[in-house]
């Protein structure tokens, strides 16, 4: 069955069409375009609102989180969005889980977490998902995008001014892994990542830097392109 991501409103099919283990039928996921229609700026048009819209359009309306400082804005910004629901989560680990458990039901989970105690705190469930085949989206809020080159030691690290080792690990346990820390090109990160999940039907890393959550840019207005991809 072919699922429009055209219509935000529209239900995901009763049957797993991406979940585990996989069909070898096709799902229309949003991919970037220079021709895609552009809709007035406004509130629902930052970088935070844009991310919440492209979950819903693939079948996610619950969010597993916890909360830390790194993404609080993209939480607010995903909760503003109609049709996402923010589910609180004890620990991460917790989140990770239920992200999977909602990938076996619905064919996708999400879950948002915090810069590195919370990203370190999850990748076992992200692990798990990668084995059993779940497109499982896990979104980090990440360091502040001036932060990056400047050598400093933020907290939620390990004491070092590399910002990267939670980006290394979940190398081995995702098909995509992104960085989001420049608007021009969020966008295109995103899609990719969201589009890499279903089609790979194994789990992705998102890093979103935690200024730009509530940014608007033109990008974010844009509305969703169908694209028909196959499951592996």
């Amino acid at each position: 069955m072919d699922t429009s991501i055209a219509d935000v409103n529209s239900e995901w099919p009763a049957n797993n069409d991406v979940g585990c283990p996989p069909s070898n039928k096709s799902v229309a996921c949003p991919l970037p375009s220079e021709h895609a229609g552009v809709a007035p700026m406004g509130s629902a048009s930052t970088l935070g609102r844009h991310l919440a819209r492209r979950l819903v359009e693939v079948g996610v309306g619950d969010v597993f989180s916890v909360p830390g400082d790194f993404n609080l804005t993209l939480l607010d910004h995903l909760l503003a969005e109609p049709g996402l629901n923010l589910v609180g989560c004890c620990n991460e680990l917790n989140a990770g889980y239920a992200a999977d458990g909602y990938a076996r039901s619905r064919g996708v989970g999400a879950c948002v977490v915090t810069f590195t105690v919370g990203g370190l705190s999850v990748i076992n469930a992200i692990a798990g998902a990668y084995s059993e085949n779940l497109p499982v989206i896990c979104i980090v809020g990440g360091p502040n995008s001036n932060d990056y080159g400047t050598n400093r030691i933020l907290h939620h690290t390990i004491g070092v001014p590399d910002f990267s080792q939670e980006y290394r690990c979940f190398q081995t346990v995702t098909c995509a892994q992104v960085i989001v820390n420049h608007l021009e090109d969020a966008q295109e990160l995103i899609d990719y990542a969201i589009s890499t999940a279903l089609m790979e039907s194994k789990p992705v890393y998102i890093s979103i830097s935690c200024n730009l959550a509530g940014v608007q840019h033109p990008t974010f207005s844009r509305q969703p392109v169908p694209y028909s991809l196959s499951p592996r």
